[in-house]
């Protein structure tokens, strides 16, 4: 999932990072890597607690408090990995992840669409030994 995720972020990356004159090009690819960890980390987060189930059943995805929580975990990771100011990396994250979480819900949601499914997610997020907690998840989603 990370690569996939990865390419998601890449693909949105465009005046969030790529054209944004407070990063520097060398640190392109490495905010986009830092902005799919921190993504994985809150979503393992909210798969722990049970809140996952309704962010990608969400009709609007960027007013949800799971994107919020998000945001402000790539926000933190931004400023300590790359001495961004709050300001900074608050802009960066603005114009990113909302429309990153937007993208992966809709795709997730997309019948016709198998590069993310729930299921593929729920399984990388739990890891191989995800156990009763990921078949619980899969059954409410109906992916077991």
């Amino acid at each position: 999932m990370f690569e996939e995720l990865l390419n998601l972020v890449k693909e949105q990356a465009g005046s969030a990072v790529v054209n944004n004159p407070a990063v520097p090009n060398e640190h392109n690819d490495a905010v986009c890597e830092t902005a799919t960890n921190s993504i994985i980390d809150k979503l393992k987060e909210m798969a722990g607690s049970g809140g996952l189930t309704n962010l990608f059943q969400s009709g609007n995805v960027a007013d949800h408090p799971a994107v919020s929580n998000i945001s402000s975990g790539v926000v933190n990771d931004l400023m300590k990995k790359f001495g961004f100011d709050g300001s900074t990396a608050q802009n960066i994250v603005a114009q990113l992840i909302p429309t990153v979480m937007g993208k992966l819900t809709s795709k997730t949601n997309d019948p016709n669409d198998n590069s993310f499914n729930m299921s593929g997610i729920l399984e990388s997020l739990a890891g191989s030994g995800g156990g009763g907690l990921l078949n619980m998840v899969k059954g409410f989603f109906g992916t077991k």
